[in-house]
């Protein structure tokens, strides 16, 4: 890892003035320093994404985009075991989880190469000699705001289908990535046909040059993952220039266990649902809605394994949770537990903080399951964003889908049962963007991915993905190819 991460923009290396240290948070130990850009950073990268977009091809020519999206992905491709290091390092995810991240980004750059050449608009003759065509252009410049939690895969989910549209693109990274950052940084700067300016990037650990991307007239479409708040907070000010914005934002995604589920498949999903990114992902299985008649056998199964969670770093082969991203959000995550327990949850599984043993120096979680009867507590409306689990009892499926469905999120859900009926009755029922039968955490790049209620707006992947970046145009020409007079006759009298 370069020891001294710099920015990207308009192709080249770029310093700030403020530095900041990188952190491994198994450890707490500093592995590198990195430039802590903000607002200078955020207006010299929009000037040359501007730049790029009036003065190359860039935006003309699908071919060219087509080949620098398959150009990456071969990048990114040979350099997976270097990501993975770098994010177990750096962001805590255990290797086999890194690996997860990682291995989604090739696929993706392909499948938006596919689109790239692909894309169209349509035509058609609407009366004799007028025609008329819509063309589906580029907005401009696009912005991409990326979360620390999964900073490889969810800047690549965001930035392949602006590159596919034709947009040329700002993107604002995590402080608290920057080394992994700038390994991605390289791997751009290796793409050989990829245009001086189409692809700019700065790493800030505070929000200075994201506000200035958000507020700049400059850039009139934002794509961002991250909180509910914030996305509203970004949506308001965005609204002065009528932005496009594709937002994912927070998630609560229930688990409903069926009486007639598959126990021996469930528990290992529930497990895996929790700990997969250390509990820090939007579709963290963090709500157990289970049917009343099987709850003691799923406590019965669920409580121990959870209770034998090897916690360790990602140099550990056998860790099976690592820690959180600092010690402050351990912190945080252990304040939301005890105001749930001391508002009536019931502790089945009491995690917490690692505060003893050669752990201590980490920010390692202990996952935590707590029983909870009322709907309306904060450990159930909000995301906590760590390993923690709820635990809710229903009798009816119509309760299931009630107690579902109580909640401003809707990104979400997972339906477990062996009936072939009930599952996809279910399903239309809840109020999700995605949901999974007897499975969890599947995402195809072919297939749309986004939220109901407060979970966003727009969609990431599929083909709506590369709506938030393109306008679409209409040209209607009349071509005088029929005679206005009367008909001219064949002079073979026809």
């Amino acid at each position: 890892m370069n020891p001294t991460a710099l920015h990207w923009i308009n192709g080249e290396w770029v310093d700030s003035q403020e530095h900041a240290d990188s952190v491994n948070p198994a450890t707490g130990e500093t592995i590198g320093r990195y430039a802590d850009g903000g607002e200078n950073e955020a207006a010299a990268a929009i000037s040359a994404a501007g730049a790029a977009f009036e003065e190359t091809s860039w935006r003309d020519d699908r071919l060219l985009r087509a080949r620098v999206l398959n150009e990456m992905a071969h990048v990114f491709a040979a350099h997976t075991e270097e990501l993975v290091e770098a994010l177990a390092l750096e962001n805590g995810k255990l290797k086999p989880h890194a690996r997860f991240e990682v291995e989604m980004v090739p696929p993706k750059l392909r499948f938006y190469a596919a689109l790239a050449r692909t894309d169209h608009g349509r035509a058609m003759e609407v009366r004799p000699g007028t025609f008329s065509m819509v063309l589906r252009q580029a907005r401009g410049v696009a912005g991409i705001i990326v979360p620390w939690n999964s900073p490889v895969v969810l800047l690549i989910r965001s930035l392949a289908p602006a590159l596919a549209a034709g947009t040329t693109t700002v993107v604002k990274m995590p402080g608290r990535t920057a080394q992994t950052n700038s390994l991605i940084y390289r791997l751009f700067s290796q793409v050989t046909a990829l245009p001086r300016g189409v692809i700019n990037a700065f790493t800030e650990l505070h929000g200075n040059g994201a506000r200035h991307l958000v507020a700049s007239a400059d850039v009139p479409c934002i794509s961002y993952t991250g909180s509910t708040e914030v996305g509203r907070a970004i949506s308001a000010t965005g609204a002065q220039h009528l932005k496009r914005f594709g937002l994912e934002l927070g998630g609560k995604t229930p688990m409903i266990v069926f009486d007639d589920a598959d126990l021996d498949a469930v528990v290992p999903a529930l497990v895996t649902a929790l700990t997969v990114f250390n509990g820090q992902f939007c579709m963290t299985g963090s709500r157990l809605l289970v049917h009343e008649p099987i709850a003691d056998a799923l406590r019965q199964r669920l409580v121990p394994r959870l209770e034998q969670l090897r916690v360790g770093p990602a140099s550990d082969p056998d860790s099976e949770l690592g820690p959180v991203i600092d010690k402050s959000s351990a912190e945080r995550i252990d304040n939301v537990v005890r105001t749930a327990i001391a508002a009536g949850a019931k502790p089945l599984v009491r995690g917490g903080p690692i505060l003893d043993g050669p752990l201590a120096k980490g920010a390692f979680y202990r996952a935590s399951l707590l029983e909870v009867d009322d709907n309306s507590l904060d450990i159930i409306q909000e995301e906590t964003f760590g390993p923690v689990l709820t635990l809710q009892t229903f009798g009816s499926e119509a309760e299931a889908v009630r107690l579902a469905n109580d909640n401003q999120y809707g990104l979400a859900a997972s339906i477990w049962s062996r009936d072939i009926d009930r599952p996809l009755r279910v399903a239309r029922a809840l109020d999700a963007g995605t949901i999974w039968i007897n499975d969890w955490a599947k995402v195809y790049d072919e297939f749309e991915e986004g939220g109901f209620k407060q979970s966003g707006l727009g969609r990431m992947n599929g083909l709506a993905a590369m709506e938030d970046f393109l306008e679409h145009k209409h040209i209607t020409l009349t071509a005088g190819m029929i005679p206005t007079g009367p008909a001219v006759r064949d002079p073979r009298g026809r």
